[in-house]
């Protein structure tokens, strides 16, 4: 069989961070043009797994009484192989033989130098993997179905996100997403086939696609510093049970806060988008400042108080703690002296667009 190949792109998030990973609370994200492609392609004997961006060295695998046996001592590649688990048990229940073969992973979602900009590879590396196996043993492919593949590999790593940025891999472009019941599609691999449980309705979960206004400009800055998304969550976590109310109230106003702007995206209402977009910087620093969970790095307050001065409604992306930051502007405002403030404090404009798979 020839090389078959497929990309999924990284994602930032727009709003509704930290709601967004209780079921049913909504998020803005997009999918942006840097990609991570994976590639297949036939092996008769035994496979490989390559990624650069773990180890120039290959993984080897094969096959035993059709299981995958890694040969490993140390595996960078846990998504990956989650991916590949939850995919071929999908082929085998739909009556296709398993093969060998070699896969290869090619990232642009990091910087040269190797530090993480935030726009999710472990999403984009699960998303690839999986489309590229599924179009491997020339099966049907629907972004349904490798959204919920992916996020099943996810879910047996004992991912504590929200998988937003598994949608925005997937669905692509601005994307309104409300996370599902985890503990139900926990309790459903217990009595039902990879195959069922796909074809199911997901308590809980929406996605849909946004349009934005024609006006709307997004930059987005990087602050140079990584952050640790699991660990934030896993803060936040930690920290609320203390302060169950506050957190309560704080998911109510982003939801509230986050339906607004997709009402604001449907009317094609910038300054509505913009103004929600503020309220969801304060509700996060809020929030930070009840858990003592630092979200609004100092670098990230200074990109978004730069904005600020040039009319333009910023905040942090994502987990916050470094990272990148995302600002929204009347694309007729000139960006020159904004992005020369942005350079002159170290923050970085990324050369970045959104991207919508055709």
């Amino acid at each position: 069989m020839n090389q078959v190949v497929a990309s999924a792109p990284g994602k930032l998030y727009i709003a509704g961070e930290y709601a967004v990973v209780e079921p049913g609370h909504p998020a803005i994200l997009v999918a942006v043009d840097q990609f991570l492609t994976v590639k297949v392609s036939h092996s008769e004997t035994v496979g490989t797994i390559h990624s650069s961006h773990y180890s120039n060295i290959p993984l080897q695998w094969r096959r035993e009484n059709g299981k995958m046996i890694v040969d490993e001592r140390e595996n960078p590649f846990h998504y990956l192989l989650a991916a590949i688990d939850y995919t071929e048990r999908y082929v085998k229940e739909s009556r296709k033989e398993l093969s060998i073969y070699h896969l290869g992973v090619e990232s642009e979602l990091d910087s040269s130098s190797g530090l993480k900009y935030g726009l999710g590879s472990s999403a984009a590396v699960t998303v690839a993997t999986v489309r590229a196996l599924l179009k491997y043993y020339d099966l049907k492919i629907s972004d349904e179905l490798v959204f919920k593949l992916s996020v099943l590999a996810h879910l047996s790593v004992k991912s504590n996100g929200s998988f937003g940025d598994i949608a925005a891999a997937t669905y692509t472009g601005w994307l309104a997403y409300s996370s599902f019941d985890r503990e139900w599609v926990k309790e459903k691999l217990n009595t039902h086939s990879i195959t069922a449980l796909v074809e199911l309705d997901w308590p809980a979960f929406m996605v849909e696609r946004l349009s934005p206004p024609a006006e709307l400009n997004l930059l987005i800055g990087w602050t140079g510093s990584p952050a640790s998304t699991t660990d934030l969550v896993d803060q936040v976590k930690a920290k609320r049970e203390a302060k169950e109310e506050n957190y309560q109230i704080f998911l109510q106003k982003s939801k509230s806060c986050v339906e607004n702007m997709i009402r604001a995206f449907r009317d094609k209402d910038l300054s509505a988008i913009q103004k929600e977009i503020r309220q969801n910087r304060q509700l996060l620093k809020s929030m930070s400042e009840s858990t003592r969970v630092p979200i609004e790095t100092s670098a990230l307050q200074t990109l978004c108080d730069i904005a600020e001065q040039y009319h333009g409604a910023a905040k942090s992306s994502g987990a916050g703690g470094g990272d990148c930051g995302i600002a929204l502007f009347d694309h007729k405002a000139s960006m020159n002296d904004l992005v020369s403030k942005w350079t002159e404090q170290d923050i970085t404009l990324l050369p970045l667009q959104v991207y919508t798979r055709s």
